[in-house]
């Protein structure tokens, strides 16, 4: 076994690695034959490095030669020195690993048998796999109401989940317990606890009574609760105390669905929260004083044109933030420490083709090592040990290894101006390959809708479409989160709407900048973007030539009224009718724009593709939309997956899905006249 795992996990002298940074720089070079689907969908090769909190250990989950997994340990000293604690069953796949301190693990399982999202099964083991303990069961077959001292030497129920480490060097992490209404698939409370991972014994973590449906809890710098938001008839309620048993102050009443709402993030070492607040039409990070409940007037990181999105870099053992992991078109690192901003200068001198985040250990000022997560828009994420005293760069390999940045495509940040004056946001990728004149286009949408879509980054699906010629285009339409309130207010109520204007406008405007051939533009896309699909190519058959669905909303009202679905009931009151619309007040838009009653509109090639265990968009959306749009269109290609929900999670599944979608944009787009 550890024989067959070095051979997986690459030891890459700095030489090597500086020669493989170098070949990225070489002129893009199309090879005659693209990497295979399995190359870019297959599951990763390796995935959730991570650092021990004194950095003399990184673990990381691999790919065995028959399919499972490994979860393995190397000494960050000597990366040869090599153990393996666990190995997954076939059944299963490792979905999380954390350190909980410098000698032991914790790991999250996902049975893939089922679509549930919470049948997660959580264990620790110590580094050297000895003291293997099972702490949380995911078969709810067997979920029993436990609580007290009736669970203290007992594994616990699926109704528990890991919720984060804790940062004392302890045995312990913290747990949620989840509580359900009875009502809805997912739980509308929960309540922390302190888990040692070896006696498993569980201690309260709040004291007295908590707020009615609070969900999501913020701990300060010492692992206690202090923060906790609620929801509740579409309201989202922030409270706060200052410490165990006092009474919970509340901090803001606001509505769920304003993106610009005050969001409590993190606090410091010096007990000072930070905030995500609106500045200027855009989230931007602040300091607030909980003592004076007050927030500072200007913003501590505002990036004009973004809402903020970033994760802290604390120090637990100075208890100071040392910088801010950020994102904007790109990512980035701000540093706020000269020792880290000379960390960064040194490490992407040494990778100077690539984006690289550096990660330290929990002691980061002091750490022999750090972790340096290496990527492009052409390269597939890498991992790397450097050592600070040596100032070597060793390499650990990528998810990704058959990838080769020369094959693929050059991904550009873009504003195009939308009919009605509107700009959106945009990534393109082009094909590696350099030719002349308009190519055959994807217009690829997001799901969500209420999320970001693209980052400058290496994205898998857009550097398929890319690698076999495409020029691919991905659009963060009005209704879209990330680019201010303003954007993100404009697509409410807009499904079909202005909001698929967007997409149309986005196709013409590829056209104008000579990219696209006009007569082979397909539209495709999963979730939202498979419902934005199917209504581009009924709205706008002038424009889409073909489109690839899945895992898409077909009905508007069976959005609302599918019993299978797992939207809750808050949801279903207050943020879908607010998002979507009214299925009463707004009947007759429903039906406008829902691509079910329209089915008969479609006449273009359509592949459609869904999980027959979708609870996110049940199956129904699809079968129903089958079987109407095949009365007048004998071009629909069908995939249904049995063991699949919303997306593909199997890697079998993963890997003939986008086989077909290889064939059939090659068969009706390509090669199309």
């Amino acid at each position: 076994m550890k024989l067959r795992l070095l051979r997986l996990l690459s030891y890459t002298s700095y030489a090597v690695a500086a020669a493989m940074m170098a070949a990225t720089s070489q002129p893009a070079i199309a090879a005659d034959a693209p990497p295979s689907a399995a190359s870019f969908f297959k599951d990763p090769a390796i995935s959730f490095v991570s650092l021990s909190p004194q950095g003399g250990y990184v673990a990381l989950v691999t790919k065995l030669d028959d399919g499972r997994q490994a979860l393995a340990v190397r000494d960050t000293a000597d990366l040869k020195k090599l153990s393996v604690p666990v190995t997954a069953s076939s059944d299963a796949k490792i979905v999380a690993v954390h350190w909980i301190n410098e000698s032991r693990l914790g790991f999250t399982f996902k049975n893939y048998r089922t679509e549930f999202e919470s049948n997660l099964d959580e264990f620790a083991v110590d580094r050297d796999g000895s003291n293997l303990t099972r702490l949380i069961s995911g078969n709810w077959q067997h979920r029993q109401n436990v609580t007290g001292s009736n669970i203290t030497d007992k594994v616990l129920t699926a109704d528990y989940a890991f919720f984060d480490i804790t940062h004392d060097g302890s045995d312990d992490i913290i747990v949620a317990r989840y509580i359900w209404n009875g009502i809805d698939m997912h739980p509308d409370a929960s309540h922390l606890f302190r888990l040692n991972t070896r006696t498993r014994r569980l201690h309260d973590m709040l004291e007295g009574a908590q707020p009615g449906h609070a969900i999501d809890w913020l701990p300060d710098a010492t692992d206690m609760p202090r923060i906790v938001t609620a929801q509740s008839q579409g309201r989202c309620i922030t409270y706060y105390h200052a410490k165990a048993g006092d009474k919970w102050e509340e901090m803001v009443n606001v509505d769920c669905t304003h993106d610009d709402k005050f969001s409590p993030l993190f606090f410091d070492g010096a007990d000072t929260l930070y905030v995500k607040a609106s500045y200027k039409g855009y989230g931007s990070l602040f300091r607030y004083d909980v003592k004076t409940m007050t927030m500072a007037k200007e913003p501590f990181l505002s990036v004009p044109g973004f809402d903020f999105r970033g994760a802290p870099v604390l120090d637990y053992a100075s208890k100071r933030l040392l910088g801010i992991h950020l994102e904007t078109d790109a990512s980035t690192t701000v540093w706020l420490d000269p020792r880290l901003t000379a960390l960064q200068k040194k490490i992407d001198e040494l990778l100077p083709q690539t984006t690289n985040s550096i990660d330290c250990a929990a002691d980061c000022l002091n750490a022999p090592v750090v972790l340096v997560k290496s990527s492009s828009d052409r390269q597939p994420l890498e991992y790397f040990i450097y050592t600070q005293a040596s100032g070597a760069i060793i390499g650990l390999g990528g998810g990704y290894p058959d990838i080769k940045p020369q094959q693929m495509g050059l991904r550009d940040f873009y504003h195009y101006t939308a009919r009605d004056g509107m700009s959106i946001p945009v990534y393109v990728t082009m094909p590696p390959a350099k030719v002349q004149g308009p190519q055959p286009t994807v217009v690829l949408v997001h799901g969500g809708p209420s999320v970001r879509g693209g980052f400058w980054e290496w994205d898998q699906e857009a550097q398929f479409l890319a690698s076999r010629g495409y020029v691919v285009i991905q659009a963060d339409y009005r209704g879209s989160s990330g680019f201010g309130y303003h954007h993100y207010e404009a697509g409410w109520k807009q499904w079909g709407q202005s909001m698929q204007d967007d997409l149309a406008d986005a196709a013409l405007w590829a056209v104008k900048q000579g990219w696209a051939d006009p007569k082979r533009i397909a539209i495709m896309g999963a979730s939202y973007g498979g419902y934005a699909t199917l209504m581009g190519l009924i709205k706008n058959p002038e424009i889409f030539r073909c489109g690839v669905d899945w895992a898409g909303v077909t009905d508007l009202n069976l959005m609302f009224t599918a019993a299978e679905s797992d939207a809750s009931q808050e949801q279903l009151h207050y943020g879908m009718r607010t998002l979507i619309g009214d299925p009463e007040k707004d009947a007759a838009m429903f039906i406008q724009n829902s691509p079910l009653p329209n089915a008969g509109k479609l006449k273009q090639p359509l592949l459609l593709a869904h999980g027959a265990q979708d609870v996110r968009v049940p199956l129904v959306h699809a079968t129903r939309f089958r079987d109407a749009v095949e009365k007048n269109n004998r071009q629909v290609e069908w995939l249904v997956y049995s063991d699949e929900g919303h997306g593909w999670r199997h890697e079998a599944d993963n890997i003939d899905f986008w086989n077909h979608v290889d064939a059939f944009l090659d068969k009706h787009l390509k090669h199309a006249q």
